[in-house]
């Protein structure tokens, strides 16, 4: 196999052919390295890389194979970090100035629990300042560009993530979601991304538990590649007291036959909740991707769900969230803070604690209004970002013509369901005229993660997209 199809070759093939002897771990690790070394300095989809320990761990796993031992799910797989994420051994920045040259450790839970699975990892990928924007650049160096078009947006917080992924860096990757961080870069990539049910991958170490809003989970080339990651991932651990307590359900056998999961489903489709804009390539592209769950067996109806709008209560808890972690460290040195991340500071610092304890109130009430929703659908269809990436020095001004002034604007898709926690999932769906992806966004009911990736794996049967490459 060419180095560069090796490169782009799904994991769980890659997982095939280690155990069946016909390709070494070394051989896959060597591939992905020299990729990376060549690419990574024009996308600065990795922040830190730990290639001699990573080829040292690769021969032990050849070696292992050799000797015919019981391989893990991950043996041998090069799986990248989030940078947000402590790996031991592996500089951990946080996309923050005040830990440039910090040195994890200890390991975080997603990182132990790959290890553990037999995967090997090699990198931590680039984020915005402790994720708190939609856009993956920082102070400590370049920002992530996005593979399709280099003067574009990756998307984020998990951008390095999604770039590295769609570029052939490496097929398993690590997100995290706290108001979309998986989706809006695999949206913006081209790739496919999984923001779990709420506690199905437990979040450790983490300053903030009882926000309970950030989701773990996977971003892949393929529905497959995520729901090997997700069962490894996925599983309660007592330090995270609100992660789900029970095993993982094979998710990968579930994927296999999708289409008999999904005959006869009631799926809800929304382009824009009656209130959110949508550029209107992305509106035709969604609604034929959307169209085709008919053909799946699935009764599909166009729905405005009536809902409130959450932006207001999930902006008032994002910025107290903000102000109350990092305000400290802004005192101390605000020259390390991004301009937008220091008005996000200064508005939650504005808040009283009244209206936040109203916010969270609010956040009930959408709650249930989501819920008594998915009484009637077993799904719902909605666009995943409401345009192709834009620049990756600035944000968009407009989106359909109408002014978007913050970050909020253009997330009305992904922060919902952080705020429900209910499973939703970013599908590749086609690209605007520019060459830009698209993506259909997958909502599930409470802790239907498994159908959300049988509807996943539907739509990758009926229309794939892990042979589209980018042009870098």
């Amino acid at each position: 196999m060419e180095t560069t199809d090796l490169c782009f070759t799904p994991a769980t093939e890659l997982a095939a052919m280690i155990r069946s002897r016909t390709l070494s771990p070394v051989e896959i690790m060597d591939a992905v390295l020299a990729r990376i070394e060549i690419l990574n300095p024009r996308l600065n989809a990795y922040l830190t890389l730990d290639a001699e320990r990573a080829r040292e761990q690769a021969k032990a796993a050849e070696a292992a194979v050799m000797r015919g031992e019981t391989l893990k799910p991950l043996h041998g797989l090069p799986v990248s970090i989030k940078d947000l994420e402590p790996s031991a051994g592996l500089r951990c920045t946080y996309g923050s100035k005040f830990f440039e040259h910090n040195i994890a450790d200890f390991d975080g839970m997603v990182t132990a629990r790959v290890k553990a699975a037999g995967g090997i990892v090699f990198g931590k990928t680039n984020t915005s300042h402790y994720g708190y924007k939609d856009m993956c650049d920082n102070l400590i160096g370049p920002p992530c560009r996005n593979p399709w078009k280099l003067e574009r947006t990756s998307g984020a917080s998990s951008g390095g993530a999604a770039a590295a992924v769609v570029a052939g860096l490496g097929p398993l990757a690590h997100g995290s979601d706290g108001a979309g961080s998986i989706r809006i870069p695999a949206a913006l990539c081209g790739v496919f991304g999984l923001k779990p049910s709420f506690g199905r991958v437990p979040n450790w170490p983490n300053a903030d538990i009882w926000a309970a809003r950030s989701h773990n989970g996977p971003i892949t080339r393929t529905v497959a590649d995520a729901a090997l990651l997700l069962g490894v991932m996925a599983g309660p651990d007592p330090r995270d007291p609100t992660s789900i307590d029970s095993p993982p359900e094979d998710y990968l056998a579930a994927v296999a036959r999708p289409l008999e999961a999904l005959r006869g489903l009631r799926v809800a489709w929304s382009v824009d909740f009656g209130y959110a804009p949508v550029d209107p390539e992305v509106r035709r592209l969604t609604a034929a991707a959307a169209e085709r769950f008919q053909s799946f067996g699935c009764e599909v109806e166009a729905v405005n769900p009536d809902w409130d709008n959450p932006r207001e209560p999930a902006s008032v808890m994002w910025y107290v969230s903000f102000a109350a972690r990092l305000g400290e460290r802004y005192d101390q040195r605000p020259e390390w803070f991004e301009p937008s991340l220091a008005e996000m500071i200064e508005a939650g610092r504005r808040i009283s604690g009244v209206q936040h304890g109203q916010a969270q109130l609010a956040r009930t009430v959408f709650y249930e209004q989501a819920r008594r929703f998915f009484e009637r659908y077993d799904l719902l269809l909605t666009p995943q970002m409401p345009l192709g990436a834009w620049s990756v020095e600035r944000g968009p001004s407009t989106i359909e013509g109408k002014p978007t002034p913050s970050m909020f604007d253009r997330l009305n898709f992904t922060f919902p369901f952080n705020q429900t926690g209910q499973p939703a999932a970013s599908v590749p769906c086609g690209f605007t005229s520019e060459g830009l992806p698209v993506a259909l966004q997958i909502v599930g009911r409470w802790h239907a993660d498994r159908l959300v990736l049988q509807a996943a794996a539907a739509c990758e049967q009926a229309a794939p997209w892990a042979q589209q490459r980018p042009p870098v």
